[in-house]
């Protein structure tokens, strides 16, 4: 028996395949199947319950426009009250019947002669006119390539995968990173650990967070829809001027912002030496730019030490850096980052003509509008080359999206047996603006080297101006930029 055929296939259930699955929905899409390969939703949410994490967007910004939520405890939310949030989309949107828990992709495959999607699953076929990554650009956890590192002694995981039975208290703990997962781990567990030991390659910029609750008064106010819609536009908008004056592009804001960042560590700081090894080398932008209120204090503490020699190697019973100490360690956690290239280099999508996707991005990730690509029809992709953002909310440019995948759809709802596939010529012409806009980024000439960056040194991440922009372009979906394939 041949399986039905399905109006979308959306693999990955973070913030991006639910929002692509709710407004499918709402848009009378409603034959979907949601992949997930964990046993609960949430994507990164649901990853990382290392102590202190939290989004660096404020809550009211940090959730999805069309399923809005009142009642945020604080400006800033934390891990948990963010996966209740995503839980809570599934309930209130019935996507519990079309959600597949514990299904991992195999194989995805396009049938030119049906002009359909085979993806093969460890549960069985499913087949869908539509395919849909929403696999996440930060997924995939970066072991840093360590001599000695599998031969630690004692505890040892990253902090996407944190292990909640290893205790930190008196234990000699050490934190490999100084990032963004870094700078909320390090305060919450500073005075639990014996002595914490943090290791630091390139110190980053750090903003003042200003975290705070939302008073009772505050939040009777953003219960009511206007004045709640108005509150989140000016935090969009605020955020969107960092960008149109700096940000991308070093400006007078970037003086302005690096002198409030050197205040702010001044202010923290007391010591001299500290302070310089605190200060970063290079223009504030160029790496991801974080957000802190208790980061210096807790590395000022008496019971942490910073290093910022480099680390040479890891013995069984700690870290030897390349002046040849070595730092004694209990528990080491390294706090490294993510692959860029999220699971999309991991899954094996095969496109017209057998061409997989690894294939297609030899030479590095390219999509246009980081959605769609040529030689892969009916393929689109949530967050995919150059659609991260430094300076917002990237849930706008999810939405965005999600809005041109509905465009999509629209279009094929029209021509049955048909797929729509990118013209070569439109997404170079795309390729190319955005490598020009690239050129004079503060990414490119900020000084320093980032994650950002590809092997070739080519930012394939991030999305080089305003949100505004990209969704004026992305937003709704261009005719001239697709063909129709397929029997006519």
């Amino acid at each position: 028996m041949s399986a039905p055929v399905l109006d979308l296939i959306i693999v990955g259930a973070g913030f991006s395949g639910l929002a692509m699955a709710i407004r499918a929905d709402r848009a009378g899409f409603s034959r979907f199947a949601i992949l997930e390969k964990a046993d609960r939703i949430g994507g990164t949410w649901r990853d990382n319950t290392y102590p202190g994490a939290a989004s660096d967007v404020p809550a009211h910004l940090y959730s999805l426009s069309f399923a809005p939520r009142s009642g945020w405890s604080r400006l800033f939310p934390a891990q948990g009250e963010i996966q209740a949030y995503l839980e809570d989309l599934v309930a209130e949107n019935g996507l519990g019947d079309r959600l597949r828990l514990g299904t991992t992709v195999r194989r995805a495959s396009f049938d030119a002669a049906s002009c359909l999607w085979r993806v093969e699953t460890d549960r069985g076929l499913l087949v869908a006119r539509v395919l849909v990554g929403a696999v996440g650009a930060l997924h995939q956890p970066a072991r840093p390539a360590l001599p000695g590192l599998d031969g630690f002694a004692g505890a040892c995981f990253h902090s996407a995968e944190w292990d909640h039975r290893r205790t930190l208290a008196g234990r000699r703990v050490g934190v490999i990173g100084t990032g963004a997962s870094a700078v909320q781990i390090v305060p919450a567990i500073a005075g639990t650990a014996a002595h914490l030991t943090v290791f630091q390659r390139n110190p980053p910029w750090i903003l003042p967070r200003h975290d705070r609750p939302y008073s009772a008064g505050a939040k009777a106010f953003l219960r009511i829809g206007a004045l709640r819609r108005l509150y989140r536009a000016s935090l969009f908008w605020r955020r969107e001027l960092t960008a149109l004056f700096g940000f991308t592009r070093v400006s007078w804001l970037t003086a302005g912002a690096e002198a409030l960042a050197r205040s702010h560590l001044k202010t923290a700081i007391a010591d001299p030496d500290l302070r310089r090894r605190l200060t970063p080398s290079y223009r504030l932008g160029c790496k991801r730019v974080l957000l802190s209120d208790d980061f210096y204090p807790a590395l000022g503490r008496p019971d942490v030490s910073l290093v910022t020699e480099p680390v040479r190697a890891v013995r069984p019973g700690g870290v030897v850096t390349a002046d040849g100490t070595e730092h004694p360690l209990d528990v080491l956690i390294l706090a490294t980052g993510f692959s860029p290239s999220g699971s999309y280099d991991r899954l094996d999508i095969v496109g017209r003509g057998g061409r997989t996707l690894a294939q297609a991005w030899r030479d590095g990730a390219d999509a246009l509008h980081g959605v769609a690509m040529t030689g892969f029809p009916n393929l689109f992709l949530l967050l995919g080359p150059n659609t991260g953002l430094g300076h917002n909310s990237v849930l706008a440019m999810v939405e965005a999206q999600v809005e041109h995948v509905l465009g999509a759809l629209a279009w094929l709802r029209d021509h049955p047996g048909r797929a729509l596939e990118v013209r070569p010529e439109a997404q170079a012409r795309v390729r190319a603006a955005i490598d020009a806009r690239l050129a004079d980024s503060i990414w490119a000439r900020g000084g320093c080297g980032s994650w950002y960056l590809d092997a070739a040194g080519r930012n394939r991440t991030l999305w080089p101006g305003t949100a505004t922009s990209y969704r004026r372009q992305t937003k709704r979906l261009r005719r001239g930029d697709y063909a129709l394939i397929g029997p006519a």
